[in-house]
C-alpha cells in the first residue's frame, strides 16, 4: 500500500505542473497591465520602469515561469497587490475557512444523501421512493445563488437574529484560533457555547453548498443500492434466511459503497473549488471569495497560489479514495 500511495503522489506530480502552467500562462496572456495593477493608472515613467523590471516583464514566458515556480518550490507565493501582505500568509489564513465550509457541506450532503438513498432502494417504487428522488431531482437542479437566496430570506424572516454572514460575529474578532478551524479550536478551548455560535454561522452555507452534492449522492446510493441488492451473493444470503436489515445493510450496503465513495470525493473536490458563490453571498472569508477578489484587481500571486492550493486538494482527494477502496472491499488490492 505504501508503494502505491508512492507512485500515485510521483503520477500526480505532473498533475501538478500542468495546471500550474495552464494557470500562469492564462493570467499572463490576459488583458491589463500587471505594472499598473500594482502602481495604478498614472505611475511616473521611472516608477513604471522600475517596476516593470522588478516583475520580470520583458523576459519570454518560459522564464518568467521557472523563475515563479522556483519561488513557490521554496514557499514564496509572492506579495499580494491589493494588501501588500504575503500571499503565504492571506493563505494560511483562508484555507481552513473553505475547508471547514466543504467539510460541513460534504457531511450534510453524505449523511443526507446516503440514507435517503438507502431507504430509497430498500423501499423501491413507495411513496417515500418517490418524494426523495423528486427532491433529489429538485435539488440537483437548483442554482447555488437561488437556492442561497431563499434561505437567506426564510431564515432571516422566522429567526432575524439568525448569523447570515461571516464565520463568527464581531464581538468575536478575538477568537482564540489554534488550529484555523474554528469548530475545533472551540472544542479544544472547552467552550460549548462559542461552538454553537461557529455552528450556527457555518449552517446556513453548508446547506446551500451541499443541497446540489446531497442529490447527486442521493441517486447514486440509490442506483449503487440496487445494482447490489440484484446480485448473486445477495439472493444466497436470503435463501440462507439472514434478517433483511442485515442483508440490506451488512451485505447489499457494503458493496454499494464503492461507486458512492468516488461520487462524494468528487463531490468534495468540487466543493472545494467550486465555494466560491456561496462564500460572496454569505462573506465567507475562504479562497473562494479570495480568488474572486484576486481576479476583480488582477492580484497574479492571489490567482495562481489559490488555483495551485485547489489543485493539490483534488489530487490529494481522489488518492484518498483510491485508498478507502481496500478497507470498503476487501476484494480490492493495490499492488
Amino acid at each position: 500500500m505504501g508503494t502505491y500511495i508512492l507512485r500515485r503522489l510521483l503520477l500526480a506530480l505532473p498533475t501538478l505542473v500542468g495546471v500550474s502552467v495552464v494557470a500562469f500562462v492564462l493570467i499572463a496572456l490576459s488583458k491589463g497591465d500587471p505594472v499598473l495593477a500594482v502602481l495604478g493608472q498614472h505611475p511616473t515613467p521611472e516608477a513604471y520602469r522600475v517596476e516593470f523590471e522588478r516583475q520580470g516583464l520583458g523576459d519570454p514566458l518560459p522564464k518568467r515561469y521557472l523563475r515563479w515556480a522556483g519561488h513557490v518550490l521554496r514557499g514564496d507565493l509572492g506579495r499580494s497587490n491589493a494588501t501588500k501582505r504575503e500571499v503565504a500568509d492571506e493563505l494560511r489564513v483562508r484555507w481552513p475557512a473553505t475547508a471547514e465550509l466543504a467539510t460541513a457541506a460534504l457531511l450534510f450532503a453524505a449523511t443526507i444523501g446516503v440514507v435517503a438513498g438507502v431507504t430509497s432502494a430498500t423501499r423501491r417504487r413507495s411513496t417515500l421512493d418517490h418524494a426523495a428522488m423528486t427532491t433529489a431531482l429538485v435539488g440537483v437542479s437548483l442554482p447555488i445563488f437561488w437556492l442561497a437566496g431563499i434561505l437567506l430570506i426564510l431564515v432571516t424572516w422566522a429567526d432575524p437574529t439568525w448569523p447570515t454572514a461571516f464565520r463568527l460575529p464581531t464581538r468575536m474578532t478575538d477568537f482564540p484560533s489554534r488550529t484555523g478551524f474554528y469548530t475545533i479550536d472551540a472544542l479544544l478551548a472547552g467552550s460549548p457555547r462559542d461552538f454553537l455560535v461557529v455552528v450556527k454561522h457555518l449552517l446556513l452555507p453548508a446547506i446551500a453548498l451541499g443541497t446540489i452534492p446531497m442529490a447527486i449522492i442521493s441517486r447514486m446510493t440509490r442506483s449503487s443500492m440496487l445494482e447490489s441488492m440484484g446480485q448473486d451473493f445477495i439472493r444466497t444470503a436470503r435463501a440462507k434466511g439472514l434478517a433483511p436489515r442485515v442483508v440490506n445493510y451488512r451485505h447489499a450496503l457494503r458493496t454499494a459503497l464503492i461507486p458512492v465513495v468516488t461520487v462524494v470525493g468528487l463531490e468534495f473536490g468540487h466543493l472545494l473549488g467550486g465555494a466560491i458563490i456561496t462564500e460572496q453571498i454569505f462573506n465567507w472569508p475562504g479562497i473562494g471569495n479570495w480568488i474572486l477578489t484576486g481576479v476583480q484587481l488582477r492580484d497574479r500571486d492571489v490567482i495562481q497560489a489559490g488555483v495551485l492550493v485547489i489543485a493539490c486538494g483534488f489530487v490529494l482527494i481522489n488518492l484518498l479514495v483510491d485508498v478507502l477502496y481496500a478497507f470498503i472491499d476487501p476484494r480490492i488490492r493495490h499492488a
